[in-house]
């Protein structure tokens, strides 16, 4: 059998990954090694990162209703749960923007809720 001689692929393979830790801070942009694991930790914080964004929007969402709710004389369980038995679909982020981008329209929603 013939030899495979790898480095252009090893060359590409590294070349790539040092293309993505530009920015990085001392030998962790251009020493393959350190490089890898950097990127690998990167990595690792972006993908929690996502997931946490996540939740940190929902609680968000959650105390503006409440602040909303609460001027308009209701607190915000009751107020999700009247919203729920009027038939009222509306999810989290869309209450949260109608409290701030017209409260007008909050109120009435949180006298449905009430009655």
């Amino acid at each position: 059998m013939s030899r495979v001689k790898r480095g252009l692929a090893t060359k590409k393979r590294h070349k790539k990954l040092l293309k993505q830790t530009k920015g990085f801070w001392g030998q962790r942009k251009n020493i393959f090694k350190r490089a890898k694991e950097t990127l690998m930790r990167a990595m690792a914080f972006a993908f929690k990162g996502r997931k946490l964004k996540k939740r940190d929007m929902r609680a968000l969402f959650i105390s503006r209703i409440s602040a909303a709710s609460v001027q308009n004389g209701i607190s915000y369980n009751k107020f999700m749960h009247g919203l729920k038995l009027a038939n009222i679909e509306l999810n989290r982020k869309m209450l949260s923007q109608i409290s701030i981008f017209d409260p007008k329209v909050f109120s009435k929603l949180a006298e449905i809720s009430k009655g």
